[in-house]
């Protein structure tokens, strides 16, 4: 009977201990799913929300932080939570020992002094191992990234082997730096193995010493190696927990740099909402340097461009045209002067009224795995057919897609993967139009586009910009039929700013003719020689 109920006793005990075990497993896991919608949520929209130049490195690099979330959530796991909770309970069985062991118990408690000093003090090394691998990650996740997404120019310039150089540079560096990493750490794990088994040795050599001298009883000393061992047990996942703690701490500071950075929309701020805006936009003054450049892209310009104006903006490359367009979307601020819509500085309106009242395309064409529809109405909720159409039709993408199987439903590839140059800016340009936007912002709109495709589009933007604002940027003659002013810029500066056949004729010597007027980069010269008089 006795036997019996032993063993009903260790059953019920066992099943017990199951059920805890599994208890806590699961609410782990739905802690863990909960910071994964929360926590993880939180740090898409600071990377949405963050402003332009307040990134830090290349998309790759930044990519590669946001993966550091993952290292903080495999850190609380039920690992680490477990020995949390038994590290407490190793100072209680020291106790235990010291009440049944008396002396003994200075054994263990120096055993889990000397292995938690051991762990602290290799602590400074694992973290700075752990920060350097860090930035090697980051580098290494940067170069996939921009073999990824320049594969095709990489196979077409035969570039693999230089590519294949830069990876496997970056993953030795990164593995040299993690291999003395886990060097370290395994020092302060396996000294925690050595104090365990020492202890242990150490209370039998003393018990039985003891014992010799009828100072400690047989049985007091077998519960004191076996209450050792239990208390010395945890010391190995309290030191692996340390030396993770390290990388959990890399990464809660690097996600935290990236929180903290300047967002587009600060927090306890309040912006002015406009439902819908009339278009008018001037720059007071307004200077720009890109972050971690000296030259300046824009150097003390002003202008005005009044409601439902016509604007194109000539100049070489890299003289700030495409600035313009940046600085007019808010993506970026002036660093001197003022950009104002509608007569309010921008930075005092909020940024999605602001960009929901301008249509832009921006000179790298952006598109995103989905339909061609999803595309057209990226960022627009509700876009009824007939409005999706008529863009369509305006910017030219029905013609090749209004007689596909799939039409509007054909499913693209990562960054319009299938698609030609000139569909792709189709495309960007109908979303541009898709709103009915007060203002349309056109950096090269046009580059891709063959002669007819660029004649129908010039037709149909003619009527598209009745009543709305335009501001041009492009190298094509041709598309200054659009517009009723010029703006030329060189080195960031305005070198002329006046109508469209007054400056052409200013600039050619009297033709006021668009199709003989030569090339955008001969107009500039003339107009700095034109300046410099």
């Amino acid at each position: 009977s006795s036997l019996a109920a032993l063993t009903i006793g260790v059953i019920f005990a066992h099943l017990f201990d199951f059920t805890l075990k599994s208890l806590r497993g699961y609410f782990i896991d739905v802690a863990g799913q909960r910071l994964d919608a929360t926590v993880g949520s939180a740090v898409f929209d600071s990377l949405t929300a963050m402003r332009l130049d307040a990134r830090k490195g290349g998309a790759g690099a930044t990519a590669s932080l946001v993966k550091e979330f993952e290292t903080l959530r495999d850190f609380f796991s039920s690992a680490t939570l477990t020995a949390l909770i038994d590290l407490p309970f190793l100072f209680v069985f020291v106790g235990a020992v010291a009440l049944v062991g008396g002396p003994v118990a200075i054994i263990p408690l120096i055993g889990v002094l000397a292995a938690l000093i051991a762990g602290l003090v290799t602590q400074p090394l694992i973290l700075k191992n752990t920060k350097a691998a860090m930035g090697e990650g980051h580098q290494k996740h940067s170069v996939l990234i921009e073999t990824l997404t320049g594969l095709e120019t990489i196979k077409s310039v035969a570039a693999a082997p230089m590519m294949r150089e830069r990876w496997r540079s970056s993953v030795l560096r990164q593995a040299r730096i993690a291999t003395a990493g886990r060097f370290i750490n395994q020092l302060a794990v396996n000294f925690a193995g050595f104090a365990q088994q020492t202890s242990q040795v150490g209370v039998v050599v003393i018990g039985v010493m003891l014992v010799g001298a009828q100072e400690m009883t047989m049985g007091a000393l077998i519960a004191a190696v076996i209450l050792t061992g239990r208390a010395m047990a945890p010391l190995g996942q309290v030191a692996a927990l340390l030396g993770r703690a390290s990388g959990a701490l890399s990464s809660y500071k690097a996600l935290d740099d990236l929180m903290s950075a300047r967002s587009e929309i600060e927090p306890g701020r309040s912006y002015l909402r406009r439902e819908r805006l009339s278009g008018k936009i001037e720059f007071r003054a307004a200077s720009f340097s890109y972050p971690g450049q000296k030259s300046r892209a824009l150097d003390n310009v002003s202008f005005t461009i009044d409601e439902g104006e016509k604007v194109a903006v000539l100049g070489r490359n890299g003289s700030g045209k495409s600035t313009i367009i940046r600085l007019a979307l808010g993506v970026y601020e002036p660093s001197e002067g003022q950009v104002l819509i509608d007569d309010t500085d921008l930075r005092q309106l909020h940024p999605e009224d602001l960009r929901k009242g301008a249509g832009a395309v921006l000179q790298d064409v952006c598109l995103f795995s989905g339909t061609i529809r999803d595309n057209i109405s990226l960022g627009v909720a509700g876009v009824c057919d007939a409005d999706l159409l008529d863009a369509a039709k305006l910017a030219g993408v029905h013609e090749f897609v209004g007689a596909t199987g799939a039409g509007y439903d054909q499913r693209l590839g990562e960054r319009g993967e299938g698609l030609s140059g000139g569909q792709r800016q189709a495309i960007a340009l109908a979303r541009a139009l898709v709103t009915r936007p007060s203002t349309l912002l056109l950096d090269e709109a046009t580059s891709n586009l063959d002669a007819q495709a660029e004649a129908r589009l010039i037709a149909n933007l003619s009527r598209a910009a009745e009543g709305r604002t335009l501001i041009l940027v492009t190298h094509r003659l041709s598309m200054l039929q659009l517009v009723d002013r010029v703006i030329v810029l060189d080195q960031g500066r305005i070198v002329l700013d006046g109508p469209r056949d007054e400056a052409l004729r200013t600039m050619t010597g009297g033709d006021r003719r668009i199709e003989s007027a030569p090339n955008v980069r001969e107009l500039t010269r003339a107009a700095r020689r034109i300046e410099a008089a």
